[in-house]
């Protein structure tokens, strides 16, 4: 796929097929393209030229919240909570796609409604139990430790019940500790949960830990491809993170 702004590339001729159970990193230089690249697979973007297909269904022309329906979930880059509900809504609010009652039902409050809205909060519960984030329930993200935040919004997401997981720099602003916990985590969802994850970050000792498989990109374009080993020893690599592939 391509994604061009006016004039500019911003990604070219990007290709990747994700693989069930696996986690995968995608990795590059400020300015890479590796957020363009999240926006076009979760449907904030429509690529310019190419095709996108979730689980074997194409995304093209579908709305985020059709594309998140097909199995795509997201973090960001920046925090984005609702820091005006409680934790526990967060994770309610997001399930929102799962709902299987109607206007009518919700003005009217029938046995629809009300059998949905105890699963909704039910399931809510249950995952901020599995995640240790239950003594929180009742309060807003905002007060919530940094670590807290970034792990809350991961709950969310997978609260949506995901094949695609796309974590967009989830140990930025982490402390040594709390990126350790960040680590077992993903490792954790990996193993226990039916989806792939594949995430972008820039502490390479992250990625290099989580990851089977890391694609780089710079300035919009592919340069290498393959297991951390392979990744870190590459030339070009090298060569776009420090300049010059001699020092």
């Amino acid at each position: 796929m391509t994604q061009q702004f006016g004039g500019l590339t911003a990604v070219s001729d990007f290709n990747v097929r994700l693989k069930n159970n696996r986690i995968a990193g995608l990795i590059g230089p400020n300015g890479a393209g590796k957020t363009t690249v999240f926006n076009l697979v979760s449907g904030f973007y429509q690529p310019t030229r190419g095709t996108i297909s979730v689980c074997g269904k194409p995304t093209a022309g579908l709305k985020p919240h059709k594309v998140t329906a097909l199995g795509v979930a997201r973090t960001f880059q920046n925090i984005r909570l609702w820091n005006q509900m409680s934790v526990l809504d967060n994770i309610k609010v997001a399930q929102h796609g799962w709902l299987d009652y109607g206007f009518f039902q919700s003005v009217m409050r029938t046995r629809a409604y009300r059998d949905c809205e105890e699963r909704i909060d039910r399931e809510a519960k249950d995952l901020l139990e599995i995640f240790e984030l239950e003594n929180y329930a009742n309060d807003y993200p905002t007060n919530l430790p940094y670590g807290l935040q970034r792990k809350l919004e991961i709950v969310r997401a997978l609260s949506e019940k995901p094949k695609l997981l796309l974590l967009d720099e989830p140990a930025a602003g982490l402390n040594s500790k709390d990126m350790r916990e960040l680590i077992r985590l993903v490792r954790w969802i990996n193993e226990t949960y039916d989806l792939c994850i594949w995430i972008i970050d820039h502490h390479m000792d992250v990625m290099m830990e989580l990851c089977s498989e890391i694609k780089v990109i710079d300035f919009g374009q592919t340069i290498a491809e393959g297991t951390p080993d392979e990744v870190r020893n590459d030339p070009a690599v090298i060569t776009a993170y420090l300049g010059d592939d001699n020092i």
